[in-house]
């Protein structure tokens, strides 16, 4: 238990420490501050040292894991980790109370696990089972919280203080980041990564090519989607109307 707790510890702390950095930071922005982005300053300077990361480590690392590894050892990975993402998004279903999603991806992970090898073939998505990624940020949404100012979180990326909050929760459910087994918990953690990172070369090649500004971009389109993912909520019938305004 002593271990859990510090591991949890450890892998929240940068997170932690980054949006309490930023609601700081925050206190001293001027007048003339995007009413949407506040922590400009800061969010510039966190996403200078994001893209100095991913130039310097993870595009390069992505590139060679999708240029060298099969195809189906490739979906398999992702499926895993899809797999394991359609457990908490069951979870966030409840607590949103919206049963049909929270039983349709519960029954996606029960499907998957036992049919698909632990995850590793998309049983449920040939079964004609739907797939609904929520996180905890949504359900805090769903509720009424307020999104907050946008915050570049170091490594994380975009984000706000209301979802940053969410991720905290995220990661402290997460069954990767609680494993005992050290080696297995960092190995599967890069792995998590690197895939995640070459599911997005493309994007990033296009935002590239087309972005003037990949800063402003990115941000107007990170918040105009979680926007409209609290708004689709209110308009099924299924929100408490607080949202992000």
């Amino acid at each position: 238990m002593k271990d859990t707790f510090a591991k949890t510890s450890r892998s929240t702390g940068l997170l932690a420490g980054g949006i309490a950095l930023a609601v700081l930071t925050g206190c001293a922005t001027g007048p003339d501050a995007n009413p949407r982005d506040p922590l400009e300053p800061f969010n510039r300077g966190v996403y200078r040292f994001n893209d100095a990361v991913d130039t310097a480590v993870l595009k390069p690392v992505a590139t060679v894991y999708k240029d060298v590894t099969p195809s189906p050892v490739q979906t398999g990975v992702n499926n895993f980790f899809g797999n394991i993402g359609d457990l908490w998004s069951a979870a966030n279903a409840a607590f949103q109370l919206r049963p049909r999603e929270a039983t349709e991806n519960l029954m996606r992970f029960s499907v998957n696990t036992v049919l698909g090898l632990a995850g590793l073939l998309d049983i449920a998505t040939e079964a004609g089972i739907p797939r609904t990624r929520l996180d905890f940020g949504q359900t805090l949404g769903r509720w009424g919280a307020p999104s907050g100012a946008y915050l570049v979180l170091p490594i994380f990326g975009p984000s706000s203080v209301r979802d940053g909050t969410g991720l905290l929760v995220d990661m402290s459910v997460d069954p990767v980041s609680g494993l005992n087994d050290v080696p297995a918990r960092n190995s599967l953690t890069a792995l998590r990564v690197v895939d995640t990172r070459a599911g997005l070369l493309r994007a990033s090649s296009l935002l590239e090519d087309a972005a003037l500004d990949k800063y402003s971009f990115t941000r107007d389109l990170y918040l105009n989607r979680r926007q409209s993912q609290i708004d689709d909520m209110i308009d099924k019938g299924i929100g408490l109307g607080g949202g992000d305004q």
